[in-house]
Order: structure tokens, then sequence, then C-alpha cells
């Protein structure tokens, strides 16, 4: 049998191994869908539209430093505001158990319990979202860090943990491997509603015994992985809560203004945002025709050239570990992409700063594309599943109960237009970008303090904005259209 032959018969059984359709099925429900005009002049005109803002930056940003911009902040310490952080503890606490007990009790199939949607679609999706218009909720009323300062308050040492956190040596990095064994279980956990509350355990477990082990305040600080992705969300709203000395306080900015002028305090804090960048950029991508083609079509003929329709069922474990192995892949070379920028824009600015600090002080210009990759990878799962929560939230236990009267409410699966669907897709991955190459540009002028090292330093960054653009189109335009086998 010929190479070409053999890899004509891979490719055919990887589309049946995978079950995949000939239009796309993953992101789109299996609509399949022609995009309008060729994907190329997207990406063209999405990177012109990023030219031109950069140039437009460059203009009007070069004649003096930015300053701060200016924010208003008052106390939370009023009887209101107190009995509003209280409610919101409460109702977080009674939400994580809602979610566990219905995930064990419920009904058994995951499009009909409770936990499933709660936790995907209103917490994971839409409380991200909510965050970067209100932010800090979390910080306040995070019910694993309310769970751990009940015994913390009957027991001083569970409260300042047994040993000193090291967070020199640690820092960020047990949440970033947290971050990474989450997504893990996203994609490849195969959840069920009783997985998910075996997992929420499990995860509960392991924030009391860092709690116990650090103390409550640097646990939660470096380590539990929602404190963190949410808190970097946070940066990007307009009005926050803040935790002060002894109490809180309420702060209203601009929006995205948070992200100026600070720098994450270590590199694994930078490698944590360019992992919420990665993860989601992986995510759209591991389940593409493509990337499963170069498996079986590609590594496998090269492992055994000799390979044919019969033995490939030998080599489906091997896929498994070769998706899993892409996860933390995809995280190092999208931070080596970065790292390069960086690089090459101190190279073209000569200036003399650590790297270390340059990639600490362009981090936070990366978090509104996160988060736009973030929502337009799961634009259509929102519509969708999304509303589920009204019907199940009135029988959460599967005991025939209409508890709030919208039992028999949005049985009807939403089918999203695909036209639309697209098309906003576009415009937030745009957008996103063109709020980064502002904010990285301002920065710039911050660290530099020089209008042209300040414009030479982003040109590499400009083309990593680019990059990352045209990429993210792209990854969105495989499960949609129709793919191109050989």
């Amino acid at each position: 049998m010929t190479t070409a032959r053999i890899r004509h018969r891979v490719v055919l059984a990887t589309l049946l191994s995978a079950g995949a359709p000939p239009g796309a099925h993953a992101h789109n429900f299996g609509q399949s869908y022609v995009l309008p005009i060729p994907l190329e002049i997207y990406g063209w005109a999405a990177g012109t539209v990023l030219a031109i803002s950069f140039l437009a930056a460059a203009w009007f940003l070069r004649a003096r430093q930015p300053g701060t911009p200016p924010e208003r902040a008052w106390s939370a310490a009023g009887p209101v505001s107190r009995a509003l952080l209280h409610l919101f503890r409460a109702l977080a606490l009674l939400l994580l158990a809602l979610t566990i007990s219905a995930g064990l009790l419920g009904h058994p199939n995951r499009n009909n319990n409770l936990s499933m949607p709660l936790f995907w679609m209103v917490f994971v999706l839409g409380f991200a979202y909510f965050s970067a218009l209100v932010g800090g909720l979390y910080e306040a009323a995070n019910p694993w860090r309310t769970l751990a300062a009940v015994p913390g308050r009957l027991f001083r040492p569970f409260r300042d943990g047994l040993f000193r956190y090291p967070e020199r040596t640690l820092a960020y990095w047990p949440a970033v491997f947290l971050y990474l064994v989450f997504i893990w279980v996203e994609l490849f956990g195969h959840s069920r509603p009783v997985t998910l509350a075996q997992w929420l355990l499990g995860y509960t477990a392991v924030n009391l015994a860092g709690s116990f082990l650090f103390g409550i305040k640097a646990w939660f600080r470096y380590a539990e992985f929602f404190a963190v992705f949410l808190r970097i969300v946070s940066r990007m709203a307009p009005l926050a809560i803040e935790r002060e000395a002894g109490g809180w306080r309420w702060k209203l900015r601009w929006q995205f203004s948070g992200l100026l002028g600070h720098a994450p305090a270590h590199n694994s804090l930078t490698f944590f945002i360019v992992c919420m960048l990665a993860t989601t950029a992986y995510d759209g991508f591991h389940e593409t025709v493509p990337w499963l083609r170069f498996f079986w079509s590609t590594l496998i003929p090269w492992w055994d050239p000799g390979v044919g329709l019969r033995a490939l069922w030998l080599y489906r474990d091997w896929m498994d570990y070769y998706l899993w192995l892409g996860l933390p892949l995809a995280c190092g070379f999208y931070f080596g992409l970065y790292v390069l920028a960086v690089w090459l824009g101190r190279a073209l600015a000569r200036s003399v700063q650590p790297l270390r600090e340059l990639l600490r002080g362009f981090a936070y210009s990366l978090v509104p594309i996160a988060l736009v990759y973030h929502a337009s990878h799961y634009y259509t799962f929102i519509q969708t599943d999304a509303i589920r929560v009204l019907p199940l939230l009135s029988d959460p236990f599967n005991q025939g109960w209409d508890l709030f009267g919208t039992r028999e409410s949005f049985r009807y699966t939403i089918i999203p237009s695909m036209d639309v669907t697209w098309h906003t897709q576009v415009v937030l991955i745009i957008v996103g970008h063109l709020v980064s190459v502002i904010l990285a540009h301002r920065e710039a002028l911050r660290i530099y303090g020089n209008a042209r090292q300040a414009t030479l330093s982003q040109l590499p960054m400009l083309v990593l904005m680019v990059t990352y653009t045209i990429a993210g189109l792209w990854i969105l335009a495989l499960p949609i259209q129709t793919p191109r086998f050989l």
C-alpha cells in the first residue's frame, strides 16, 4: 500500500472515529455554514484595523506620558454594604451546595440535571463576564474561603497555616497547575453530574487542606485558581469592590483602566494570563479536522509506516495522550510568542530593562484578548445551554417539583443564527484586540517614558496582536467551514 493511500485511509478513519460530519459540529451544533466572503479577507480587514489603531494610538499618545485614569472610591463599611456582602456569601455557599447536591441526587443525564448548566454556564461563563463589569464579587463571596473561615475562627493555626507560603518560589504556580487541571476536566473529563459533584467535593477538600497548610490569606491569593482568574478579569470592570485594611471599599473607574499602571508581581501570574488565552484557543482547535488529521496522517505513519486501517485501533489511546499533551504545549507556544514579541520590542527600543520586568509590564494588556476569545468561543453555548437553568431550577432533584413555575419553560433548544454568530465572534475578537493594542501602547509610554521608544517597542506586539487575531478567526472558522480533508 502506498503512503498516499495510507494517508487517505487514515484521514477517513479519523473522520469516522471522531464522528465528524462533513460540516462542522462542535461549536455550532452541526450546522454547515459558508462564510459570505473568504476567511483571508476577514483576516486582512482585521489586521488593517489593528494597524490603523496602532498608528492612531502612536499619534495621539505621543505628546506626553499618560497618567493613571482618575477613579473614585468609597468605603463599603456601611450597614447596607455589609448586609449585601453577607447576602453574597450566603448565596454563593447555597449555589455551591445546590450544584453538588443536584449532581449527586438529581437526574443522571447531563441535559436534565441542574448542576451542569448552573456550574458551567452560570458560574464559569456568565459570572466571568459579569466580573468584567462588576468586579471583586467573587473575592468578597468566595464560597471556599467562607468554608475555610469557619474552622479558622475556632483554630488560629488553621487560619494562619502551619507553614509560611513560599511566595518567591511557588508564587502563582499552584493556581496555574490547578487551572490546567480544570481545563483538562472540561475538555477531556467527560463530565457528568455525579462526576462534577465529585470534582467539586475534591476541590473543596484541596482548598481546605491548602488553607490549613499555608493559611487562608496566602492560599486564596496565590493558589485558588478561580480567585486568581476572576481577580484578573475584575481589573477590567468599571465598578469593583476591593479588600482594604479592616474592610472593603467600592471603586468606580473607567472600563479597562484597572489594567493600566500595574504589573503582575511574579512571572507565574504572567504565564497564567497567557494560559487564559491559550487554553481557549486550544479548546477550539483540539477537536478540528486539521489537528486530528495531523495525528493520524502524519505522526502515526511516521511512527509506523506500515499501519493499516485494521491496526488503527491500537493507537486510539495514543490519540488521548496526544490531545492531552497539546494543552500544556499550547500554553508554552503562546507564551513563547509573547516572550519573543517583548524581546524584539526591547531590542528595537534599545532598552536595558530586564526582560522579566517587561514581560510583567505588558501582561495585563493581553487580558481583553483572553476574555473576547472566551466569549466568542462559547457564544453559542451561552445561547443554547444557559437558558436550561430556568426549567431545571424548579426541579433540581428530579422529583417532579415545579417550585418556581418554570419547569415547562424553554423546553425547545434555541438554534442560533450562524450568520449572526460568526459576525458577532468577528466583532468581539477585533474589539478585544483593539483594546489590547491601546492598553499596550499606554503601558509602553509608562515603561519607557519616550514616545519613540514606546512606538518602536510596540511594533512586534502589533505583529503578535495581528497574529493572534488571524489565528483566532481561523480557529473559529474551522468548525463551521466544510473542511478540505486531503
